[in-house]
């Protein structure tokens, strides 16, 4: 799925599927981008991904018409400008506190006098070749998802939702149980399920979509109901899961 075709339907209300890639490696990237998913987010905060990883893994995706993000290391204006001249749809940003911290992610995706961004995307104009095209789009296509894992973006929840051009808001749970002073392995809490609705809340009183980590169907099913559009889980997570089940299944044959 593109990524207009993704913003429609997440705009029609629709729910969207997507894998976080922590694994660093393009095949499994390459893998995943054709088995059906909604959306992949190649990861950089929590693992060794580096930028010729992410440039390797988002070739590998190139022939997917896949929408592709990544999630950047932290909200530092040329780690997302980086992000998005290398070809990415679109731009995950962690630990975001604030409605000024907001704008300037959004910023540094447009170019002026909209934003702060600089003219190079070399790999996502097609080396040059396709300037005047990812020009005139770009400002329109950029995906933005701003990561909500503290309390104070709790406490301005509000402002960060109504800041213009934001697409999502994704929930940063175990982090979020964390800032709350909260044990993170023990979920639900409910003064932690009161933070994800306040999010909910605000984001569907401003036309944003929210999004959320989730560790099972049942887990899944229950953050829908609740007003999550954007859920997902992970390379690692799938590769876990599908280990431990065939290892399980064989063990009686060992």
């Amino acid at each position: 799925m593109n990524i207009a075709s993704l913003r429609s339907k997440l705009s029609a209300g629709g729910t969207s599927v997507g894998c976080f890639l922590g694994l660093g490696s393009p095949a499994v990237a390459e893998l995943l981008a054709l088995v059906g998913f909604d959306w992949l987010m190649v990861e950089m905060e929590h693992n060794g991904v580096d930028w010729a990883d992410v440039q390797n893994m988002l070739m590998a995706m190139n022939g997917a018409n896949q929408s592709v993000l990544v999630r950047v290391p932290s909200s530092n204006p040329l780690e997302i400008q980086r992000a998005v001249d290398l070809g990415a749809d679109g731009v995950m940003v962690p630990m975001i506190r604030n409605a000024d911290e907001a704008r300037r992610c959004v910023q540094a995706t447009r170019y002026p006098p909209q934003g702060t961004r600089g003219f190079g995307g070399l790999r996502a104009s097609r080396y040059t070749l396709m300037n005047v095209d990812y020009f005139s789009r770009t400002v329109h296509d950029l995906f933005v998802v701003l990561i909500i894992e503290t309390k104070e973006a709790i406490d301005n929840i509000e402002a960060i939702a109504a800041e213009p051009h934001v697409d999502a808001l994704m929930i940063g749970a175990f982090d979020l149980y964390l800032s709350l002073g909260l044990d993170p392995l023990q979920q639900p809490q409910e003064p932690g399920e009161e933070a994800i609705a306040r999010v909910v809340s605000a984001a569907q009183k401003h036309g944003r979509v929210v999004g959320c980590a989730a560790g099972s169907v049942t887990e899944f099913q229950k953050r829908c109901a609740q007003g999550v559009q954007m859920l997902a889980t992970s390379d690692y997570s799938l590769l876990i899961k599908a280990a431990q089940s065939t290892v399980s299944a064989l063990a009686g044959d060992a």
